[in-house]
């Protein structure tokens, strides 16, 4: 997802006078690679279906998913301003004939989030994300998207309500005085427990009682034998079953060669840290 949006991100700012007058191509280059990103199957009608006929006319998009609509798409060429009320009201009016909860316009560019079935609402209060591809932190992008993705997008409304509260809450804590880093640091621990530290602080005597690794999440390996040693071995154990075939065999007989080796505490954590180096992972020991 996070190549898919540098992509087009890449592709406005390199052909943005043709996106600027043809929303097909904004459909075909920037549009659909997104929602292929996002889970949807672009090329299966069941799923994503172009010009999904209803009393009010046509909606560029439906999404689909377990045989009902799920979300109106809108779009729109690059030159337009999406957020006008006559923009909105289209996408909103779609939406009401179908009983349709979440509503979704974009130039390509620019994505509004709408909650848009909702009887008695003023229009711009229905807008509950706004996505720009050009002018946010790619990081910021990847979560707002995440809103819309298949295996989330019934639960869109929460998770935007959940986004926007969380949002609200973290600049109150900022202003208070709590620092960025603090506040990340923070959250990106919330699904560990005890007392969780970096590679470099293990002494030689401590008990360890698992190991936590980030790939795109934080994933708790167990250390039964409770060494530094046996910590290296429970993360070759996992990369290990991850592969076959010659790699597999390869980390089989490192993992062995380990049991019967005796290493000093320092080359343990060298080794430990050269896999989270060449993973590209980030390594957490739970004492």
């Amino acid at each position: 997802m996070r190549e898919v949006i540098r992509e087009v991100n890449s592709k406005i700012r390199k052909f943005a006078p043709i996106y600027m007058r043809n929303e097909e191509a904004v459909k075909q280059h920037l549009i659909l690679p997104i929602l292929k990103a996002l889970g949807w199957n672009t090329e299966d009608p069941t799923e994503v279906r172009p010009e999904e006929k209803t009393i009010e006319g046509r909606a560029d998009y439906a999404l689909i998913k377990d045989n009902r609509i799920v979300a109106f798409l809108e779009a729109k060429n690059l030159s337009v301003s999406i957020d006008k009320r006559e923009v909105i009201l289209q996408l909103a009016k779609y939406c009401f004939d179908k009983g349709v909860e979440i509503g979704i316009v974009t130039n390509g560019r620019i994505w509004l989030i709408l909650r848009a079935f909702s009887p008695g609402e003023e229009i711009d209060d229905r807008i509950i994300a706004s996505i720009d591809i050009i002018n946010e932190p790619p990081e910021r992008v990847l979560v707002k998207f995440s809103g819309i993705r298949k295996d989330l997008i019934e639960n869109a409304l929460e998770f935007y309500d959940s986004l926007s509260k969380f949002e609200e809450s973290s600049r109150k804590l900022l202003k208070i005085g709590l620092s960025e880093r603090d506040l990340s640091s923070y959250l990106y621990s919330l699904s560990m427990t005890g007392n969780v530290v970096s590679i470099e602080e293990v002494g030689p005597s401590e008990r360890i009682r698992g190991v936590y690794l980030f790939e795109d999440k934080w994933k708790f390996l167990p250390v039964p034998g409770g060494s530094v040693k046996d910590a290296l071995i429970a993360i070759l154990s996992y990369y290990r079953d991850k592969v076959s075939g010659d790699e597999r065999k390869a980390i089989e007989i490192a993992i062995s060669n380990l049991k019967v080796m005796e290493l000093k505490h320092e080359k343990i954590i060298a080794l430990i840290k050269g896999i989270e180096e060449e993973k590209g992972i980030e390594i957490r020991i739970a004492l």
